[in-house]
């Protein structure tokens, strides 16, 4: 096995593993996580031509079921509580904490892992986009009626979260576009036909920085289960719960994308080097890796700081534990796409 092949197998795995061991140190970088998130990126988008990015019936479709579901596991949930007979604290972090689940947005690395997987990086990035976007819409509207005691308006609580979104989406997006545009331009000055494409020696930096979040994360979570006060019962559904969510999604995920396949994954770039055995022959196949990454990959970040902004602060032990739960999922899928381009 080479050391690319053991990286792709077990990257996220260590991450997770060095995060809760050495979390009295890791857990003091948080401040880091915005700007390795941007620069990671803004690698990521230079891999994408923006005029080649659309929007396709599978996105329409993951977006619907990700907001029905949203409502109705909330609601679902609040009454499953209340016949069990749980107390009103307990029933707001279970609710609170899966619903949070299911609204948050694709995460901003989803493209990393789907281009690794054989999926398409430009469909996907065009999800991303519109997921955040929806995101910052509809949590301004849905939080007050799912937590009323909060004191902040409409206005307010969309300015937030635009706020915390809008940097990390839109500024390596347009940083990266303008590099695109700026080199063409001096090549087409030059008299020369070349373009823009990423160099193959950076074209894996994307993943060994979301391995650095994915640390940093791990020492955080690890800190607060080991110094917040909680119902053991509430951690108990909480982690139970969003194991359900995750594997949910991830599954309606890959259903919808083979169903409502797009026509086309866009003009790719760097296929030779993200995993050239493990990319699907048919749109079908590009489309469910893609989708199901889409629903499934959330940006447990934000769902965290929504929790800790807007509803009870405890909650955040479930976008918490999806973290354990997606990046388990992610490393189960990075193993067998690893193992496909080694038996090819």
């Amino acid at each position: 096995m080479t050391v690319s092949q053991f990286i792709d197998k077990y990257a996220l795995t260590f991450a997770m593993l060095i995060g809760v061991v050495g979390f009295p140190v890791f857990r003091h970088l948080t401040p880091l996580l915005p700007p390795m998130i941007g620069l990671m990126l803004f690698f990521t988008f230079c891999k994408v031509n923006p005029l080649d990015l659309r929007l396709h019936g599978w996105h329409w479709a993951v977006l619907t079921a990700q907001m029905v579901l949203t409502v109705g596991v909330y609601y679902g949930v609040v009454a499953l509580c209340r016949q069990f007979g749980a107390g009103a604290d307990d029933t707001a972090i279970i609710s609170q904490g899966l619903m949070v689940c299911l609204i948050m947005p694709t995460a901003t690395a989803a493209p990393i892992i789907a281009g690794k997987l054989g999926g398409s990086i430009q469909n996907l990035t065009s999800f991303t986009l519109l997921s955040n976007a929806a995101t910052a819409i509809i949590v301004p509207v849905f939080f007050p009626l799912v937590h009323p005691d909060g004191q902040m308006g409409f206005l307010t609580e969309m300015w937030l979260i635009l706020r915390r979104v809008a940097p990390l989406m839109l500024l390596p997006f347009i940083a990266a576009w303008l590099l695109r545009i700026g080199y063409d331009a001096h090549q087409r000055h030059k008299g020369s036909d070349k373009r823009f494409v990423l160099a193959r020696t950076w074209a894996q930096i994307p993943f060994y920085l979301w391995a650095g979040t994915l640390i940093i994360l791990m020492g955080d979570i690890t800190y607060t289960l080991l110094h917040a006060e909680y119902s053991w019962w509430a951690l108990v559904v909480l982690f139970a719960g969003s194991l359900i969510a995750c594997l949910a999604q991830y599954c309606l995920g890959h259903w919808i994308g083979r169903h409502l396949p797009a026509p086309s994954k866009g003009k790719e770039y760097q296929d030779v080097v993200i995993n050239p055995a493990a990319v699907p022959t048919t749109m079908a196949g590009v489309s469910s890796i893609t989708a199901g990454q889409a629903f499934g990959q959330k940006n447990t970040t934000l769902g965290i700081w929504m929790c800790q902004a807007f509803l009870n602060p405890l909650s955040a032990i479930g976008p918490a534990a999806y973290i354990i739960w997606q990046n388990a999922v992610n490393s189960a899928q990075l193993y067998n796409a690893a193992n496909y381009k080694t038996n090819k």
